[in-house]
């Protein structure tokens, strides 16, 4: 329950920081998705759909961007710090 409500809570946080980014830049998350930050030194964006908020494993990756971060993403976005590979390989295990 309470990883729901941090998730819910990062969310929000992010969607705002990600919608005001994305005002400036021209870049639009479609409805119903998420833009994402990975890696540990240089950042890739990546589009994820929220339904992956509900997913145990990636409410991992953001308890470790909780730990890193903490609300302040550099970014503008959420930004996970783990390796572009570890991210990928728990997104595709997500897709199915």
């Amino acid at each position: 329950m309470a990883a729901r409500f941090l998730a819910k809570q990062i969310l929000r946080r992010s969607v705002f920081a990600a919608r005001k980014a994305a005002s400036t830049s021209g870049d639009v998350v479609p409805k119903g998705f998420l833009a994402v930050y990975v890696g540990e030194a240089q950042k890739k964006r990546f589009v994820v759909p929220v339904t992956f908020l509900n997913q145990p494993s990636f409410q991992a990756l953001l308890s470790k961007a909780e730990e890193e971060f903490g609300f302040d993403h550099p970014m503008g976005g959420l930004t996970i710090p783990c390796r572009e590979e570890t991210f990928i390989n728990v997104t595709s295990q997500l897709n199915g």
